[in-house]
């Protein structure tokens, strides 16, 4: 069974070879300016677009990796989330947002009045904190 330390690497390849970290910041901050200019309809343009990026590298380039692992993959819960990832005993989500003060029910993360997207290498450490609370 592969470690964390290599799982984690496969996951960053696997993104890295779709977009460069400073290419997957970019699109939270073409997302940003349209929140600034409180746009809507570019709003929901990019932000669904920007879901499905995530979404389509976990779902298209790591399921087999993580299935490898006993780690299903389903879709997200959270509105910002890329996938849940589930072990026989415990289950976590990826999110896209600040993990910081999430209410019980789940929302967007906002602060003043847009989400806090995480950078690229703040989402490679989310999943990282994810995939290790799940081998443990």
């Amino acid at each position: 069974m592969p470690s964390l330390n290599e799982t984690t690497a496969r996951i960053r390849a696997a993104h890295l070879l779709v977009r460069s970290p400073e290419e997957w910041d970019a699109l939270s901050q073409g997302l940003f300016r349209a929140y600034d200019l409180k746009d809507n309809d570019k709003i929901e343009m990019l932000r669904e677009s920007f879901l499905a990026a995530w979404k389509s590298v976990i779902r298209n380039l790591l399921t087999d990796t993580l299935n490898a692992i006993d780690i299903t993959v389903t879709p997200a819960v959270h509105p910002w989330g890329i996938a849940t990832l589930e072990t026989a005993k415990h289950s976590c989500e990826p999110l896209l947002c600040s993990p910081e003060e999430l209410p019980a029910v789940p929302r967007t993360t906002i602060v003043y009045g847009r989400p806090r997207l995480l950078s690229f290498e703040e989402v490679m450490a989310g999943y990282n904190t994810c995939l290790a609370s799940l081998l443990r």
